[in-house]
């Protein structure tokens, strides 16, 4: 590993955090346009939501070349190449001037958002080691508030009646620019001379595949409740529009700062014990949704739904980047199943909904949640202080 002096490392820190700010701000500017994408291409909310789920399709099926692309190039040209083909492919959807061209555009968009994911965790991930202390939490807590950036834009501009196409060539400009002067200061990592490239394409490993397991209770908690919050408001508890729409604002807000606090728990506790308490905040929160009698109640049970899953995801990453020689390929491997996780969970919700009740739906996503607590041991060997209490067992002792 690459030797940097700590004001190389603090400055490389705060860089990683603008990164994971602006991916999430093309994610916000993006989400709060598709209603204007629909009535430009012409679809029927069937055709669209075929559409939605190509990012998935092409995010899943791109992101092991991330690792590869790294190892060829080095992680900062590698993260400056991506970058900026995430940003500008914020452009095209809005563009599309039907079904299939939405979908060819959708799937680049997912791909170029997953292969920057991959290598902007790798190298969170590289930072956290270096400076010996949690901070993937807050940046993924960063990635949140940069969604909350890029929506509020988004729907300013939909207010003022901003073209899409206007709205989001501008935005790709400016967050480009911001990730492009922020990637100067990411660190350059190389691989070593002999190490072997990753496979182009590979099944994840069993490791990530357990890990990935809990990404995925929570990244299901995460898509149902932010797809669906609003609308279990509405139909269950008769709650006005504003206040339906406010629960959803209220979940992300709650996410972003738990993830931003996240860290000083996961230092004290470790992320088996953090991750435990979080399943057991969580399912709570499901509970009080479910049992709920008016919707203020509802408002709290989902806030505390988002305090308890915030943390997992970056967490996960973690641990699967601290397993094995590879941590791009490992985090790749987690990230596919928590993209998975985020396409399945709307579908999901609806069909439980439609042969049962939304009540039952939110009965799943508790459990899951809950099983966060039980199935949280599995972080444990990636988790950063016990790594480093391993490493200091191991250490021989100094000779006098």
């Amino acid at each position: 590993m690459a030797r940097y002096d700590q004001r190389t490392v603090r400055r490389a820190r705060y860089a990683v955090a603008v990164v994971f700010c602006v991916h999430g701000a093309v994610t916000g500017s993006f989400a709060t346009r598709v209603p204007w994408i629909q009535e430009h291409a012409g679809l029927s909310a069937g055709q669209l939501g075929v559409a939605l789920a190509f990012p998935a399709i092409g995010a899943a099926l791109s992101m092991p070349l991330a690792a590869r692309l790294s190892h060829r190039f080095g992680a900062r040209p590698a993260q400056r190449a991506l970058l900026v083909m995430w940003t500008l492919a914020l452009i095209p959807p809005s563009l599309a001037p039907g079904l299939l061209t939405l979908c060819l555009a959708l799937f680049v968009f997912g791909a170029s958002a997953g292969m920057c994911d991959v290598v902007m965790n790798a190298l969170g991930l590289d930072v956290e080691s270096r400076l010996d202390k949690s901070i993937m939490s807050g940046l993924h807590g960063m990635w949140s508030v940069g969604a909350l950036i890029g929506s509020a834009m988004g729907t300013l501009a939909a207010h003022l009646e901003v073209n899409a196409q206007i709205h989001h060539a501008v935005a790709a400009v400016i967050l480009m620019t911001i990730g492009l002067v922020a990637c100067r200061f990411v660190l350059d990592l190389r691989p070593e001379q002999d190490e072997e490239p990753p496979p182009r394409f590979t099944l994840p490993p069993r490791s990530a595949l357990l890990i990935g397991a809990v990404a995925f209770c929570a990244t299901f908690g995460e898509g149902a409740s932010l797809d669906w919050s609003a609308v279990y408001l509405r139909d269950v508890l008769t709650a006005s529009a504003g206040m339906a729409a406010a629960t959803t604002t209220g979940f992300t807000l709650t996410m972003a700062v738990a993830r931003i606090a996240g860290d000083a728990l996961v230092d004290r506790f470790g992320s088996v014990r953090t991750v435990r308490a979080s399943g057991v905040i969580a399912a709570a929160g499901g509970l009080l949704v479910m049992a709920a009698p008016h919707p203020l109640v509802a408002m709290a049970g989902f806030a505390l739904l988002g305090v308890g899953i915030a943390v997992v995801v970056p967490l996960a990453f973690a641990a699967a980047g601290r397993r094995g020689p590879n941590p791009s390929q490992a985090i790749a491997g987690v990230a596919t199943v928590t993209y998975t996780s985020g396409l399945i969970a709307p579908f999901a919700i609806g069909t439980i909904a439609d042969a049962t009740s939304l009540v039952v739906s939110f009965g799943v996503v508790t459990a899951l949640a809950a099983g966060l607590a039980v199935f949280a041991g599995v972080l444990r060997t990636g988790d950063r202080r016990a790594a480093g209490v391993a490493r200091s067992e191991a250490a021989p002792e100094p000779t006098p």
